[in-house]
């Protein structure tokens, strides 16, 4: 993607007709609008050709017959972050920013994102996979308490219970079996929150600074990320020396165990006595609303919002470059 100065100096005629794909059919639909509207805006500021495109209102064969040259991916969720846009996008032979098709597909999996970092020797907390309530009463006795259960091919927390007696097993696995029928209770991991982007591809990719998210009551759930002012969101994170760096590390090899490009965004707990990092998950098509993080981050390398906008649109790029070729 090149270096943080470069971005601002992209041609933005070069980019040609450009699609922001927002919406979706995902659970994430209204932060998805949200995020797709911020984009559009970025870009038609800079310069930029840009149109909204909402795939749950419109074929994706649309992109290819009204000559668009490339997307911008501001689809949050299932059908949007899990390989099937990308997917669609590789056949129509149009470039689209972030990660390829396994990448987002495996990513969107916290399940199979697992069991990869723990292949490269990544950590991660502790896990079952579950299939009823009685397996969810059955993995908390494992765990420990708290726990954490969550649907596995869910983002921005939905559906996700942090349990604290063995009581509430039931309701917890209901919540999130609702959202997915892949649920899995993880261990909890109780210390300081952080998130930490990552911008590029292959050696080229580096870490942005870390950001430490303090929310109310340590409850960073839907609500709290994107509809109060109430989480605070610090940069500089505020961490022991040497610990942001380790964290940027982490989050890079992570990024790349997964064969990310572009962009993403990893979330890590850091535990509060030992002050071991462990990886929680990727978003390979990370927020860009007001209260997003990526944003946050770059702005604080001199990066505004405007240029990390164009500078992850000029990224995009396909899989198949000769399917590329062979649908122009």
């Amino acid at each position: 993607m090149g270096d943080v100065k470069e971005m601002g100096r992209i041609d933005a005629a070069s980019l040609g007709k450009v699609a922001v794909l927002l919406g979706g059919r995902s659970a994430e639909r209204e932060v998805s609008l949200m995020s797709g509207q911020g984009v559009l805006a970025a870009l038609r500021s800079k310069g930029v050709d840009a149109h909204p495109f909402d795939p749950a209102e419109r074929p994706m064969d649309d992109l290819r017959r009204e000559g668009f040259a490339r997307c911008f991916i501001a689809l949050h969720g299932r059908y949007g972050e899990d390989g099937t846009v990308q997917g669609a996008l590789e056949l129509l032979g149009i470039p689209y920013t972030g990660p390829g098709v396994m990448a987002s597909s495996v990513a969107m999996d916290k399940l199979m994102t697992k069991r990869i970092w723990l292949a490269e020797g990544l950590p991660t907390p502790a896990w079952r996979q579950v299939r009823s309530p009685a397996e969810t009463r059955a993995a908390f006795e494992v765990l420990g308490l708290p726990m954490i259960v969550k649907p596995v091919r869910e983002g921005s927390t939905i559906g996700l219970t942090k349990v604290t007696s063995a009581d509430q097993c039931e309701a917890a696995y209901a919540l999130a079996a609702g959202q997915d029928p892949m649920v899995m209770c993880e261990q909890f991991i109780a210390g300081d929150e952080v998130t930490c982007p990552v911008l590029g591809t292959g050696a080229d990719a580096r870490a942005l600074p870390v950001i430490r998210i303090v929310a109310p009551d340590g409850n960073y759930d839907y609500q709290n990320k994107y509809f109060t002012d109430d989480t605070q969101y610090l940069v500089p994170c505020g961490l022991p020396e040497g610990e942001e760096a380790a964290i940027q590390a982490l989050a890079l090899a992570a990024y790349r165990a997964l064969d990310c490009r572009g962009w993403a965004r990893a979330d890590v707990m850091i535990d509060a006595v030992s002050r071991k990092p462990w990886l929680l998950e990727i978003n390979t098509s990370p927020g860009m609303t007001g209260h997003s993080l990526v944003p946050m981050s770059a702005r604080a390398t001199g990066l505004s919002y405007e240029d990390l906008c164009l500078g992850v649109l000029a990224a995009a790029s396909l899989d198949n470059t000769e399917g590329a070729q062979a649908a122009v």
